[in-house]
């Protein structure tokens, strides 16, 4: 008796399955979804006595008679049982049986003015996924189960009723199981990925077609780089099918959800095989003149915001991040190589990232002043800001050669104060590097006079614009840079006099003053100059002792400078024109003249700046 009593209790009274009792089972359904024991009792119960199948005859009769009320009360039910999460029920709910009946229960939500059409819409799913080169007959049934389960998953999740079922974690392991099961089939299909190429590259593929093969060889890419055991087969394999070239041409297509996922698998790649794809855009610059090539469609996307709305360009910004960090690419490649690659993009692509910038800082540029511009420079200003820092031998070189730092500061004037704040930002990272030639080249160019009418057009009011230029001011103070300090003094001691609370030029004052007393007490030492030129005359003699310094990972591979034949420095030449000359421009003082190119490779420009 005892142990009769114990089979009885692993079970649950249910009322019969009949039409006018769904109020009831609906109720007990609900009733039981926050127990656990209560959850695996009735679904005991409903294995058992095959209560699966009897509801889902009863949906056909409501459906066929259009009983409104009680189709209404079966998808409660069905959702109900589908929230009790158990793997015993799913084997009846999934079978090719009983799934879409599950489904069209799911059409007749309550709460909806009007039916849903999930049979419809998997069907038309189901039509367009056969584009998908899957021949094993199992296998496409699985894969077909697999994404009925997931619409199904979709379905019950936007709207749940009880807290504690979201999760679904036995849900979710079956459509994880299913997945792999067939992702480890198709991996084991030579002829897959080959065929999947030439559906995708195959204009006669349809648009939707098109989409639905690209979002499953993204699913397929993600499950075979995230296996360690699997990955450098797989990379291999995409390497040898010439794969790149494809997923450029898919970046570059109209079609906004291919371009995500394209842009998706490119991440992907950046992440686990980055030496490939610097190999490739290296292989495209030597190999081609137009622009089309993988870099600069990025830059493009970036650039043109055709989406912003879904951040794909904030993806695309951290992707050629990743491509141009020195320090991630030393992990696979030389410093020769690193040196190369920075060559290649100074050469080829960094005009593409600035062609914005430059063309937006005109003396008309107020006329297109407007958020999506804005916008659009900020992120190339994010872009800059990142060079600065991680490339200063080649960034330095085109700083200067293009006299970037005053198109920029032209952008201090925006209406937009966040762009003003990125231009702002701008300048502090340069400044940051405590580099001599870049303070020369602030101060020969008189680079100072935008930020301080910006800070005389801010006031006194308190704002990150404020906060962000006094930063700026008391950096160069800590830091005691001496030819920005004598330059911010000497030029705007009045103007910035009238600024509140603005205390940290006083420290700058009483520096310079400090500097000044040191200088007037070795006066009869040296030879009488301009104010102004001391400073340049220290920094020349201060570059011939030390070189311009080359930041580990890009620079360390740089060419040597080649032998002057009078013996001094370079630099040293040009710093001393800057004395005898001080009516010159600021590209021919720094050896660019008119700011045009002079013509030579990058890297024998790069070996004027050592």
């Amino acid at each position: 008796m005892p142990k009769r009593t114990g089979r009885v209790s692993h079970l649950m009274a249910l009322p019969p399955c009949e039409l006018h009792r769904l109020g009831e089972i609906a109720e007990l359904v609900a009733s039981v979804c926050l127990s656990r024991i209560c959850r695996k009792k009735l679904a005991l119960t409903l294995k058992k006595k095959g209560y699966i199948p009897k509801l889902l005859q009863l949906f056909q009769e409501c459906e066929s008679a259009k009983n409104t009320e009680g189709l209404h009360l079966l998808f409660e039910i069905v959702r109900g049982i589908l929230y009790l999460d158990k793997a015993i029920l799913f084997e009846v709910l999934f079978s090719d049986e009983c799934i879409l009946g599950v489904v069209g229960c799911l059409e007749y939500d309550p709460c909806l003015a009007q039916p849903g059409w999930h049979r419809d819409f998997l069907a038309k799913t189901e039509k367009l996924q056969e584009v998908i080169p899957i021949r094993d007959p199992e296998l496409r049934q699985k894969f077909l189960q697999t994404s009925r389960v997931e619409y199904i998953h979709t379905i019950i999740m936007r709207n749940p009723p009880y807290l504690k079922v979201r999760c679904l974690s036995t849900l979710n392991s079956f459509i994880g199981s299913s997945k792999n099961e067939i992702f480890h089939a198709l991996q084991q299909d030579e002829e897959f990925l080959p065929e999947v190429f030439a559906k995708l590259t195959n204009g006669a593929t349809a648009g939707e077609q098109q989409y639905e093969l690209m979002k499953f060889f993204k699913e397929f890419c993600a499950f075979s780089i995230a296996l360690p055991e699997k990955r450098d087969e797989f990379l291999q394999t995409l390497s040898k099918l010439r794969f790149l070239p494809i997923l450029k041409m898919l970046m570059g297509m109209d079609d906004l959800r291919i371009r995500s996922d394209a842009t998706d698998i490119l991440s992907y790649l950046v992440d686990f095989n980055p030496a490939t794809i610097h190999q490739f855009v290296i292989q495209e610059a030597q190999q081609s003149e137009n622009d089309t090539q993988l870099i600069t469609e990025i830059i493009k996307r970036i650039i043109c915001r055709p989406d912003p709305e879904f951040g794909g360009d904030i993806q695309l910004m951290d992707i050629l991040c990743a491509l141009i960090d020195p320090n991630e690419m030393l992990a696979t490649a030389s410093h020769l190589e690193v040196f190369e690659f920075l060559d290649v993009f100074y050469d080829r692509y960094i005009h593409v990232l600035t062609a914005p910038l430059l063309a937006d800082t005109s003396e008309e540029w107020y006329e297109i002043d407007n958020y999506q511009t804005a916008e659009t420079l900020a992120s190339v200003l994010e872009l800059l800001s990142f060079c600065v820092e991680q490339h200063k031998y080649h960034m330095k070189n085109f700083v200067m050669k293009k006299d970037l730092l005053r198109r920029i500061l032209v952008l201090l004037k925006s209406k937009h104060k966040f762009l003003a704040l990125s231009a702002l930002r701008f300048m502090r990272r340069i400044i940051g590097l405590k580099d001599e030639l870049y303070n020369c080249y602030i101060t020969v160019g008189n680079l100072f006079e935008p930020v301080v009418n910006a800070v005389l057009d801010n006031g006194n009011k308190c704002n990150l614009f404020k906060s962000a230029s006094m930063e700026l001011f008391e950096f160069i103070q800590k830091e005691d840079i001496q030819i920005l300090i004598t330059h911010i003094v000497e030029n705007f001691s009045d103007a910035l006099q009238s600024v509140k609370h603005f205390h940290t030029f006083q420290a700058l004052k009483t520096k310079y003053e400090h500097k000044k007393e040191q200088q007037n007490k070795q006066l009869n030492s040296i030879p009488f100059t301009l104010p102004g030129e001391t400073v340049v005359k220290e920094a020349a003699v201060s570059q011939v002792a030390e070189d311009v310094q080359l930041n580990e990972g890009e620079e360390k591979a740089a060419p040597a400078p080649p032998a002057s034949s009078s013996g001094s420095h370079p630099m040293c030449t040009t710093l001393n024109t800057v004395e005898t000359s001080p009516k010159r421009g600021i590209f021919e003082i720094f050896g660019y003249p008119d700011g045009e190119d002079d013509g030579t490779s990058p890297k024998k420009r790069a070996r004027l700046d050592s």
